[in-house]
C-alpha cells in the first residue's frame, strides 16, 4: 500500500471513530439534561432513549475493539483480540475459502465454457488496432530478451548449458534411436515408396533420357573411337536409353507393386543392421565422439557460428527498434490471420476451447494447492498485530458505523421498552378515568 493511501485511510478512520465518539457523547448528555429535569413522561422517554443508547454504544464499541485489541475485562477479557489470537485459523480458512470458490476445476472450467476464450481471442485480434498492440508488445518482448542474452554472465551460463548438453548426448545412440522410431511399423518403406515415384518419374523425363542418350553416344566415341564414325550413334543412343528406361522402370515397378520383393526385404535388412550398428558399433560411437569433439572445440567452426549468430543479433536489434519492422509487420499479420481462422471455423473453436478445459482440469488441482498453501504460509508470516491494524486499516471505517448504528438503534429500542412497559399504566389510568 502507497504512502498516500495508507495516510488517507487512517485519516478515515480518525474521523469515523471521532463521529462514533460524538453520537456516544450526544447520548451521555443527553442522559444528563434528563437527570436535570422534571420527572415528566417526555422527559422519562428522553431519559430511556439516552441510557439505551448509551448501552447501545458501549456494547458494540466493545464489540468492534474485541475484534483487534485485547479488552481486559474479568470473564470475557480472554474472548477479545479475536483476529490477532486466530491468525493461522483466518489463513487456513482464507486459503479453503480461495481455493473452493475460485480454484476449484469445475468453476474454472465453468468460466471457460461460459466466457468461450477461443471467441474472444477471435474477436480481439481481426481488430487492426488490436493486433498493432499485441505486435508491439511482442517486439517489447523479444527486445528485453535480446538485451538479456546479451549479458556477459547469461551468455557464459548459454554457453557452458550448450557444452554441458553436447557433451552428455550420445549422438551414436541418439541417432540409432531417432532412426528406429523412423522406420518403425515399416514407414521406412513409405520412404522407399515415395523414392521410387519419384525415381519412375524422373526416368520418364525427356531431359534424363536425353542425357542417357548423349552418355551412351560419349561411351560409344572413347571405348570404340574406329566405330562411331560409320555407326549411327544418334539411334543407337536413343535406342540405348530407351532400353535402359524400359529395363529401371520395369525394376521398379515389380519392387513398388510387390510388398514382399528381395529389394524390400534387403532394404529392411540394412535399415535394421544400420540402426543396430548405431546403437552398439564402437566404431560408430567413437565417430559421435569425433564430431562431439569437433563442434566443442574447432576454432574455425566456433568462430564461424559465432559471427553467424553476432551477425543475426544485429540483425534482430535493427530490425526491432525500427520504425519499420519487418518482424512488427509479420507480427501483426500474423495475428490477424490467427483472429480471421478462428472467428470463421467455429469447430476449430470448439477443439480449442475443448483442450483449454482438458488442460485445466489437468493443472488445475496442482495449481489451486500451490496457491493455496502459498496463501496460507504468508498470513501465518504476518506479525498478527500488524495484520490486525492493517484489517482495521481497511475495514475499521465501516465498523464506526456499527457503533453509530448501534447508538440509534439502542436509543430507539429504550424508547420502545419504555411505551410497552407503560401500557399497562396508561390502560388503568384510563379506567379510572371512566
Amino acid at each position: 500500500m502507497s504512502g498516500a493511501a495508507s495516510m488517507d485511510k487512517e485519516t478515515e478512520l480518525h474521523d469515523a471513530k471521532r463521529l462514533a465518539l460524538l453520537f456516544f457523547g450526544a447520548a451521555v448528555a443527553l442522559f444528563a439534561v434528563s437527570l436535570f429535569l422534571r420527572p415528566v413522561w417526555w422527559v422519562d422517554l428522553l431519559k430511556a432513549f439516552a441510557e439505551a443508547a448509551m448501552v447501545g454504544a458501549l456494547a458494540d464499541w466493545f464489540a468492534v475493539v474485541a475484534l483487534f485489541k485485547r479488552v481486559p475485562l474479568p470473564f470475557v477479557g480472554r474472548h477479545t483480540a479475536i483476529i490477532p489470537n486466530n491468525k493461522d485459523k483466518i489463513a487456513d480458512n482464507l486459503a479453503l475459502f480461495v481455493r473452493e470458490k475460485f480454484l476449484d476445476t469445475e468453476s474454472v472450467v465453468g468460466l471457460i465454457r461460459r466466457h468461450d476464450p477461443a471467441r474472444s481471442v477471435a474477436d480481439w485480434l481481426v481488430k487492426p488496432a488490436n493486433s498493432e498492440q499485441l505486435g508491439a508488445y511482442l517486439i517489447k518482448l523479444a527486445a528485453g530478451v535480446l538485451d538479456f542474452i546479451e549479458d556477459a554472465p547469461v551468455q557464459n551460463f548459454i554457453s557452458k548449458a550448450v557444452h554441458t548438453l553436447i557433451k552428455s548426448v550420445d549422438l551414436s545412440q541418439s541417432a540409432g534411436a531417432i532412426l528406429a522410431s523412423m522406420t518403425s511399423n515399416g514407414r521406412h518403406q513409405e520412404l522407399l515408396d515415395e523414392g521410387i515415384r519419384q525415381l519412375a518419374g524422373l526416368l520418364h523425363n525427356e531431359d534424363t533420357q536425353a542425357f542417357i542418350a548423349q552418355g551412351i553416344v560419349d561411351w560409344l566415341k572413347e571405348e570404340y573411337a574406329l566405330f562411331e564414325k560409320v555407326l549411327p550413334k544418334e539411334a543407337i543412343g536413343r535406342k540405348g536409353a530407351d532400353i535402359a528406361v524400359r529395363l529401371a522402370a520395369g525394376i521398379l515397378a515389380k519392387v513398388n507393386d510387390d510388398p514382399h520383393h528381395p529389394l524390400r526385404r534387403n532394404f529392411d535388412q540394412f535399415t535394421d543392421d544400420f540402426v543396430a550398428r548405431l546403437k552398439n558399433d564402437p566404431a560408430f560411437q567413437q565417430k559421435g565422439e569425433e564430431i562431439k569433439g569437433y563442434l566443442l572445440n574447432d576454432a574455425t567452426l566456433n568462430s564461424y557460428l559465432k559471427s553467424l549468430w553476432d551477425d543475426l543479433k544485429a540483425w534482430l536489434k535493427a530490425d526491432l527498434h525500427s520504425a519499420q519492422s519487418v518482424l512488427h509487420q509479420r507480427v501483426v499479420a500474423t495475428g490477424s490471420w490467427i483472429g480471421k481462422v478462428l472467428a470463421d471455423d467455429a469447430r476449430l473453436r470448439e477443439s480449442l476451447n475443448s483442450h483449454l478445459e482438458a488442460a485445466v482440469r489437468s493443472a488445475a488441482p496442482g495449481f489451486a494447492e500451490f496457491l493455496t498453501g502459498h496463501i496460507a504460509d504468508t498470513v501465518r508470516k504476518w506479525d498478527s498485530v500488524e495484520m490486525s491494524q492493517q484489517i482495521e486499516l481497511n475495514i475499521g471505517k465501516d465498523l464506526q458505523f456499527i457503533r453509530i448504528n448501534g447508538t440509534i438503534v439502542g436509543g430507539l429500542i429504550g424508547v420502545l421498552l419504555y411505551l410497552v412497559s407503560h401500557v399497562p399504566v396508561w390502560l388503568g389510568l384510563h379506567s379510572m378515568a371512566g
